[in-house]
């Protein structure tokens, strides 16, 4: 599926919520792409906006576009490695928050379904339970509305539109989202409401454990 009209923020053009020799810290905004696009008119991506301030940072893992929040990335090779490293292992804890379509029975649950890309319909995934990846999330209540719910996701595992895919297949599809919402749960936001709000790993220098966090945005 081609990214139409794609016009990503750049109010601010980065938001650096911190950064050292090894590490940079960022606040990626919903409609900007994690990494360039394949086409000319895609280029415009939090990693070349980095890459121009810091040329050697490299992109340690993403954020789909429409979401929000906290992406850290090396500056060099063996911070790099290190991280990747604790991604790969699972040593990395994320916290997101998203607001829902509707009202969800339970308070609190897990979604424990394997995901596989929707070759004819890409990049959409889903769930497949012979061929796909297994995919983790636990979730919780923060906040019921009239008819949407705020919850905070935890996902353990890290696979391509996981918690949007989890989500729906709870019948509580993230509202806002272009690619798995209803027209009414697309109709109650401008954007997908899913942010990544905190991001815990280790120093790749000190060891030191790190806990960034970032506001929600909506």
């Amino acid at each position: 599926m081609a990214i139409l009209n794609y016009a990503p923020p750049t109010n601010p053009y980065l938001d650096i919520i911190y950064q050292d020799d090894d590490i940079l810290l960022l606040n990626k905004p919903s409609g900007l792409l994690s990494v360039p696009g394949k086409a000319f008119e895609h280029r415009d991506s939090l990693q070349t906006r980095v890459q121009t301030v810091f040329p050697t940072a490299t992109v340690v893992h993403r954020l789909d576009m429409a979401t929000s929040g906290l992406m850290v990335m090396a500056l060099n090779k063996p911070a790099h490695r290190h991280i990747s490293k604790q991604f790969e292992l699972r040593e990395t804890s994320k916290t997101y928050i998203a607001v829902v379509y509707g009202h969800t029975a339970a308070e609190s649950g897990t979604v424990d379904l394997p995901l596989i890309c929707d070759w004819p319909n890409r990049p959409k995934q889903m769930v497949d339970h012979e061929r796909g990846k297994k995919a983790l999330t636990h979730w919780s209540v923060l906040q019921r509305n009239e008819n949407s719910t705020r919850v905070e996701l935890k996902p353990i595992t890290g696979r391509s539109h996981q918690l949007r895919v989890h989500m729906l297949s709870l019948g509580h599809p993230i509202i806002g989202d272009r690619l798995y919402a209803h027209p009414e749960a697309l109709e109650m936001a401008n954007r997908l409401n899913l942010h990544a709000l905190t991001l815990s790993f280790r120093h790749p220098q000190s060891e030191q454990a790190l806990n960034f966090e970032t506001p929600v945005p909506f």
